[in-house]
């Protein structure tokens, strides 16, 4: 659920850091193209790190969204979301290819919460178009109180998704399945007004009294394989050095190990479990996980 992004929103605090594959570029309008205009604001760009303020009112939102694309990497954040009552607020980190009908997505997202629930981590991939495989997740700790780290990890055999460097889910490339791997994809990061779906599926709305609602972002680092080419394409030879960390990497038994921990004991929602959604049967990954 990660394309309506821009609908409404408060302040956001982002502090980047340049990675391997941003490094030729300068400044972070260099970097990052803005959505909101005069919402956004460059806070400190010094050339090594960046911090930007994102704000909103009740008309618009903002963000921003890498100017390069890329096929694979290893993609990292510390966030540090929205407290107090955040109820349909919807904190994101996510890849995406585009808005077409057949595009390719990857979504890390947090739902906000009244004040005293637990906020919810929305994990899904979108391939060719297709997506509705979510996996959802109580957070185990205050994930307002301190930053925390939030990576994916996308290479041509499998998705991880870690918190904490926690891995809590593996989303593995089948070669009959649809799997994101020749559209090259932008980051993007946004907070937005998702009233209408983000909390008790839009039964609460968000309260404008608690406006201006902050979540902050830091020590952004993309450690991945630029790939300007919509036609997209991979060769090892277009990546950083430091690929070898990641573009193999699959879980060991300890590392499967966690993502059973983080199933067991935080997760809320698995698609390969609702069987009202998908009366005909699961999708074909459901019964190979």
């Amino acid at each position: 659920m990660a394309r309506p992004r821009m609908m409404s929103l408060v302040v956001a605090v982002a502090v980047l850091v340049v990675a391997p594959a941003m490094a030729a570029a300068a400044g972070f309008y260099d970097r990052f193209d803005v959505v909101g205009g005069d919402h956004v604001k460059v806070v400190n760009d010094d050339g090594k790190t960046q911090q930007v303020a994102l704000t909103l009112d009740r008309t618009s939102g903002s963000g921003f969204n890498s100017k390069d694309t890329y096929l694979f990497g290893e993609f990292s954040v510390q966030m540090k979301l929205v407290g107090g009552n955040s109820a349909g607020t919807v904190t994101s980190f996510y890849l995406s290819s585009g808005e077409g009908d057949g595009h390719d997505e990857i979504d890390i997202e947090f739902m906000g919460n009244l004040s005293g629930d637990p906020y919810v981590m929305n994990t899904n991939v979108w391939a060719n178009g297709d997506g509705k495989k979510e996996h959802q997740f109580y957070l185990w700790f205050d994930p307002t109180a301190d930053f925390h780290t939030y990576k994916v990890i996308w290479n041509p055999k499998n998705i991880i998704f870690q918190v904490d460097d926690v891995p809590v889910r593996r989303f593995k490339k089948y070669d009959d399945l649809a799997y994101p791997s020749n559209k090259p994809m932008r980051l993007h990061a946004t907070l937005w007004d998702g009233s209408y779906w983000a909390t008790r599926h839009g039964d609460v709305k968000i309260d404008w009294s608690g406006a201006p609602f902050v979540v902050s972002y830091k020590d952004y680092t993309a450690n991945a394989c630029v790939n300007n080419n919509p036609a997209g394409g991979w060769s090892s030879s277009w990546c950083p050095e430091g690929t070898s960390s990641w573009v193999n990497k699959e879980l060991d038994a300890a590392g499967l190990g966690t993502v059973a921990w983080a199933e067991r004991n935080h997760m809320s929602y698995n698609y390969c479990t609702d069987g009202w959604r998908f009366p005909q049967g699961f999708p074909a990954e459901c019964y190979r996980n």
